[in-house]
């Protein structure tokens, strides 16, 4: 009953008020004040009241113009179309009885009557089809998108397992490298040991006399060679300047005695001496080598380690031996667990040192704690290490991979949707060039009748927009790909690659607007949001005016 009384007052007091301008669901707002005679109205935005009958009667009388719905008297009011079997729509009062057909009041409300057709139905049904397709597309392309995020939840159930995975064999790397590491460090402390007993053996002492020997004949003999030359210098001189005429005995004795001594310096080779030669070379048999004392080999001699030559002669003087009972047990070290190594070795030696003893056994030819050894458990830590290492590097990235895996702002986004496109890559033929986009990869640009490919970009970010977030589907709408191969004379290119829902990845349209600077548009399931994520203004239902 108050709806038709209501609607009996606009009827009587304006005819044209529910007719025009207004939205229905605001109608209500246009009701006269209760109680007053005769009949006010109050402006909506502010406290000034006038009378009914004033509405929509062309002039404007509220200082806020909301008394002129209708009308364009007022500057700034808005006119509602209501648009019956279309979507009404708001156009500004200034648009209103201008003589054209407002493409948004398909029902012809802002004309006088006959002015415009009504051509609403038409429009509303083409909308309606429009909006169904597009809905059942996303649909669809929702569907993929589930299976997308089901690909997401595998790979974290992947991820989940192999990081488990891999701390239980970093954990297991990290005894074996300790374990390694105390061998070494064991077999390295015998090693000085048994290198200090080398050095108090008399050979040790011998040789290290001998190398200091040569050494000192060395330094002796430079400052001999020193000496002569001084000697050699005043005799020439004295062979070039003396005066023969001079009779002084011991001056010539002296120059004959320099002379002959320069003459012998440079002998020449004849042929019965050249052939003796070959002859005592013949004569001698083949395995023995003729020792010749040159400069270098007195150097080689010099430079020579006592310890290192004593190590190698016990090396030598074991390969002797074919029966060694030693060598046998020590290589039984590389059957032992290597929990037990360490008692193992402790045991051996002992063993060892026992049978030596008793002369049951000869020293080894490398025996415990010698450097060979030392090097190769040195090498097995160091093995052991860079095994660690490798599983604590891939423990990083799997870990790394699980955090961008359903990263909102740098990842994958919220569900993980986009990982199943991590490496896919779409194309278009333009005509002269085909453009290749790989989802968080690079972009490039092949040319179609020959030439090298260029680079325009490696994926940056998701949108750059301040006012997008990425609980937001226009986040997600825009890729950045930027710091691609530089043009000549320009910048490095980019690529700004808009993205809407569809059932397909697709790559629809190339564009260049700016010299380097590509945008590109492209259709994914990944950006088919269903209707429960989509933002409320996505949800209204079709028939809801705007």
């Amino acid at each position: 009953m108050a709806r038709i009384h209501y609607l009996l007052v606009l009827a009587v007091f304006s005819p044209s008020l529910a007719l025009k301008g207004i939205k229905s669901s605001h109608l209500s707002l246009y009701s006269p004040v209760p109680g007053s005679s005769p009949p006010l109205w109050k402006c909506l935005n502010s406290s000034q009241e006038i009378l009914y009958s004033a509405l929509n009667d062309d002039y404007c009388d509220c200082e806020d113009g909301t008394d002129e719905p209708g009308t364009s008297a007022c500057p700034g009011a808005l006119f509602y179309c209501v648009n019956e079997g279309h979507i009404g729509a708001y156009i500004r009062s200034s648009r209103v009885h201008d003589g054209l057909c407002e493409p948004e009041c398909c029902d012809g409300s802002d004309e006088p009557e006959g002015v415009c057709p009504n051509v609403c139905v038409s429009l509303g049904n083409e909308h309606r089809r429009v909006v169904n397709a597009e809905r059942k597309m996303r649909k669809t392309g929702s569907k993929i998108r589930s299976s997308y995020i089901t690909h997401a939840q595998r790979e974290k159930k992947r991820l989940e397992d192999s990081i488990q995975s891999l701390k239980t064999e970093v954990a297991l790397k990290e005894i074996e490298e300790a374990r390694a590491q105390e061998i070494w460090e064991h077999t390295a402390s015998m090693d000085a040991e048994m290198l200090e007993i080398r050095r108090k053996s008399p050979t040790y002492r011998l040789l290290s006399d001998y190398v200091a020997l040569i050494d000192a004949m060395i330094v002796r003999e430079n400052m001999l060679n020193e000496r002569i030359t001084a000697l050699e210098a005043i005799l020439e001189t004295l062979s070039s300047g003396y005066n023969p005429n001079y009779q002084d005995m011991a001056v010539l004795e002296a120059v004959r005695g320099w002379a002959a001594l320069k003459g012998s310096e440079e002998p020449k080779e004849t042929e019965s001496t050249a052939q003796e030669d070959t002859d005592t070379a013949q004569s001698q048999p083949p395995d023995e080598e003729e020792l010749i004392w040159t400069d270098e080999r007195i150097v080689e001699l010099k430079d020579t380690d006592a310890l290192s030559a004593l190590l190698e002669h016990e090396r030598h003087i074991g390969s002797l031996s074919t029966e060694d009972f030693s060598e046998e047990l020590l290589s039984l070290e590389h059957y032992i667990p290597e929990p037990f190594l360490p008692t193992f070795i402790r045991i051996r030696d002992a063993a060892l040192d026992l049978l030596t003893k008793f002369k049951l056994v000869r020293p080894a030819a490398v025996p415990p704690g010698a450097s060979g050894d030392s090097d190769k458990k040195k090498t097995l830590h160091q093995n052991a290490l860079n095994a660690l290492n490798v599983v604590q590097t891939s423990l990083a990235d799997e870990e790394r991979a699980l955090h961008k895996l359903f990263d909102p702002v740098f990842g994958f986004g919220k569900y993980g949707e986009w990982k199943k496109l991590d490496g896919t890559c779409i194309e278009k033929d333009s005509g002269e060039y085909t453009y290749s986009v790989c989802f968080f990869g690079s972009v490039t640009q092949k040319p179609n009748k020959g030439g090298g490919t260029h680079s325009l970009g490696r994926f940056s970010s998701w949108s750059r927009s301040p006012s997008d977030h990425p609980e937001q589907l226009t986040y997600y709408s825009r890729q950045i790909y930027g710091n691609g191969e530089r043009c000549w004379n320009g910048p490095e290119r980019s690529v700004q690659l808009e993205l809407s829902c569809g059932t397909e990845n697709t790559l629809l349209t190339i564009a260049e607007p700016e010299k380097c600077e590509y945008h590109f548009t492209a259709t994914t399931p990944a950006l088919c949001w269903p209707d429960s994520e989509l933002d409320g203004e996505n949800q209204k239902p079709l028939n809801e005016d705007l």
